[in-house]
């Protein structure tokens, strides 16, 4: 629940890490399901918690892309249902606009134009942002995303789901120019970002050093504390780890670095899940951009519905509401 904009009055989200950790990772059918059986829980709980019945409303707002269909419009139809019951006005978000209004629901002082990096498990995208918030797509990854690029890492090194903020934890016990990995040289767009070589470099690097017996052993464990994980991981594999995170980090910062220096712009945006990443805000603390970093705080980077309700703030003050034939997009453009 936001108000105007700008106040969240509750945020509540449902975890689905349990259900898909034996997989490995996400699997949409029982991403949809979870959905459905978790959205009539979330949205009572999230009104008595702000202490709001139907009629405080002003109106409902949904994510309708980009994502999962079948997670998209478990909340598009619920949303429908709750305007159409209730007399309230629909707002339909996109997914990525939310994860940037994150950012100034938190520091409001964020200023425009802007450099906007979304980085996630799904997204790796770079944006212009003008000052009337149009949005210009400079850059995105040609292949997998940066979150998926380190969940598929730590899984492949022994690691349960959601494994990339466990190397980033473990990141700061290794050496990050203990492994030396080739940087992606992009045809076409210079500025695109590729990961996918990068994760093929670590596999080619598991197969040619004797790593078997311990990542084995990390398959076997499900939780485990950091001391816990630097039992079962040696110092070349911790070595390993902080290189690969060093790499991404560099990929993601050099773009915005060169960006900052191209355009005129007041700001910069790092925001979505993988903005939770101590590494990657150390580095950007620590980097050569000149204009100041804005990042959410770790409950507004990963997915969360306060963001969308700050987002379609500004759809309802201009009068955009979506109709009801409004439908899911799994591949909607910002």
């Amino acid at each position: 629940m936001v108000e105007d904009g700008r106040t969240v009055l509750s945020s509540v989200v449902a975890s689905q890490i349990e259900t898909h950790q034996r997989y490995g990772g996400v699997v949409p059918e029982l991403a949809s399901r979870e959905h459905m059986r978790a959205i009539t829980p979330v949205v009572a709980e999230a009104m008595e918690r702000a202490g709001c019945a139907w009629p405080d409303l002003a109106g409902v707002a949904c994510t309708y892309g980009p994502g999962l269909l079948g997670s998209l419009l478990v909340g598009v139809t619920y949303a429908k249902a709750i305007c159409m019951a209730h007399g309230l006005p629909l707002l339909a978000v996109n997914h990525l606009e939310g994860h940037i209004h994150a950012v100034m629901l938190e520091h409001p002082e964020t200023a425009l134009p802007a450099l906007a990096l979304i980085v996630s498990g799904g997204h790796t995208h770079l944006y212009h942002i003008r000052g009337d918030f149009e949005y210009e797509l400079i850059s995105r990854t040609r292949d997998d995303a940066a979150g998926e690029a380190y969940d598929k890492v730590a899984k492949l090194l022994g690691f349960p789901y959601p494994g990339g903020p466990i190397l980033d934890r473990l990141a700061p016990y290794g050496n990050p120019h203990g492994v030396r990995f080739t940087r992606a040289h992009m045809k076409g767009n210079a500025l695109d970002f590729s990961f996918s070589g990068l994760k093929t470099a670590v596999l080619r690097w598991t197969e040619a050093n004797p790593m078997a017996e311990e990542i084995a052993v990390r398959r076997r464990i499900t939780n485990a504390s950091v001391d816990e994980w630097l039992e079962v991981t040696p110092k070349t594999t911790l070595d390993l780890i902080a290189s690969f995170q060093q790499t991404v980090i560099d990929e993601l910062l050099s773009r915005i670095e060169k960006l900052s220096e191209e355009h005129p712009v007041e700001s910069v945006i790092i925001t979505g899940g993988v903005a939770c990443n101590a590494g990657l805000r150390q580095a950007a603390a620590r980097s050569r951009i000149g204009i100041p970093i804005y990042f959410p705080t770790p409950g507004l980077s990963t997915d969360n519905a306060a963001m969308i309700g700050a987002a379609a703030y500004r759809k309802l003050v201009r009068g955009e509401v979506a109709g009801m034939d409004l439908r899911p997009k799994a591949s909607l453009a910002l």
